[in-house]
């Protein structure tokens, strides 16, 4: 998805807090999920129950590529942690390999997530290419068969703002989806509750045009795992709704449409001429489009509250009302616990990376009816939906 203190309490507190929460809250965090997620039911020999997303606790904590917020992103001890923490969904975003083989990755650029750099017999590889109309130079998935994707390790993408997840650098290999698949099932039946799963396509336009589409490779896998019907424990989403719509000819798992800034297009409407940008998206006509396809909409934070040229917020708008009356839910995103993502009403002290309000924050997006939210720190996440819950 698009990037957009006190003194730091800092991470150990608020952990220690969302640990000793997520033990107490039982019911309202971990238990919650588990009942809701299972719907009352057992699980299957995967470790899939078959509730759906309806069933899904209000506000549904979904934890952004895993924990990003304390691990590097995309491994499978970001997953890991997310899903100990309590999040209702974890999410992963998928990039295709040279040979094919879909990976977990937030872009195909490798270079801020891996250690790729640092392999002088890839060196040759570093090249300049064009991603959705912007130039981009890098390593990029797209150019490595899965082998040799093995062979690198993750790393922190941002450190200058989380230093201290850099002590993971190079604990974890890049997952491929169908390992994230195994783990979610193996986890499942550990658990006794499904473990649901949220699947981005992340640029489908252009790795179609490289012949790596994405949607036909997902749906084999989502088949070969059970998790291609209404009520399967997944959601896919994708900026591009072409993507959505496609899948929904092949899968009948249910789907999101993410939503980027008022005043940008869908890549794919780009590249077909479609003039409607996301303004038009979000307007009663645009929602009723998105129903015919999909179930809900991912908008970015500031279409469900803007921010005025100070970053403050200002009134909501009626998007939340408009996709509920056309049966869509919202998990808008990101929040991030951080001064530098927070709105400045939220920010606390001068320094950037310490956290800010947090709480408050949560607590302004929930009141405006949102279904649930992308969180880099799926704890804060769920012990501020246990206090809105307990009002």
């Amino acid at each position: 998805m698009t990037e957009h203190a006190r003194t730091e309490p800092g991470r150990r507190t608020l952990l220690g807090a969302a640990v000793l929460g997520t033990a107490a809250l039982g019911a309202t965090a971990v238990g919650a999920a588990g009942t809701a997620n299972a719907a009352g039911r057992v699980p299957d020999k995967r470790g899939n129950g078959d509730g759906t997303y309806r069933d899904l606790p209000v506000p549904t904590v979904i934890g952004h590529r895993g924990t990003a917020g304390y691990r590097p992103e995309h491994t499978i001890g970001s997953y890991q942690l997310a899903l100990d923490m309590g999040a209702h969904i974890v999410e992963q975003d998928l990039v295709p390999t040279k040979d094919g083989h879909l990976v977990c990755r937030h872009e195909n650029d490798i270079t801020a997530t891996t250690d790729v750099a640092e392999h002088p017999e890839f060196a040759g590889r570093k090249t300049t290419k064009e991603i959705d109309g912007v130039p981009l130079t890098g390593w990029f998935t797209e150019d490595f068969t899965l082998a040799e994707l093995k062979t690198l390790r993750a790393k922190e993408r941002i450190p200058a703002n989380r230093q201290r997840n850099t002590l993971y650098d190079g604990r974890w290999e890049i997952p491929t989806f169908e390992e994230v698949l195994r783990w979610a099932e193996e986890e499942g039946r550990r658990r006794g509750h499904a473990v649901w799963l949220y699947v981005e396509t992340k640029h489908p336009t252009y790795f179609r045009g490289l012949g790596l589409a994405l949607e036909e490779p997902l749906a084999k896998l989502l088949r070969r795992h059970g998790r291609h019907r209404a009520n399967s424990p997944l959601i896919l989403q994708s900026f591009e709704p072409t993507s959505m719509r496609r899948l929904s000819k092949l899968v009948a798992t249910p789907r999101v449409v993410l939503l980027d800034a008022a005043d940008t297009q869908p890549w794919d409407f780009v590249k077909a001429g479609d003039p409607r940008t996301v303004a038009d998206l979000v307007k009663p006509a645009g929602l009723k489009w998105i129903a015919s396809f999909a179930q809900g909409i991912g908008p970015w934070l500031d279409l469900v509250i803007p921010q005025d040229e100070d970053g403050r917020l200002t009134s909501p708008t009626t998007l939340v009302a408009d996709a509920h009356a056309r049966g869509l839910i919202l998990h808008p995103y990101t929040m991030r616990n951080e001064n530098t993502f927070l709105p400045a009403d939220f920010r606390r002290g001068t320094d950037p990376n310490a956290y800010g309000d947090a709480f408050g924050a949560f607590r302004t997006y929930f009141e405006t009816g949102i279904d649930g939210i992308f969180s880099d720190n799926p704890d804060t996440a769920l012990l501020a939906a246990a206090d809105f819950n307990q009002r």
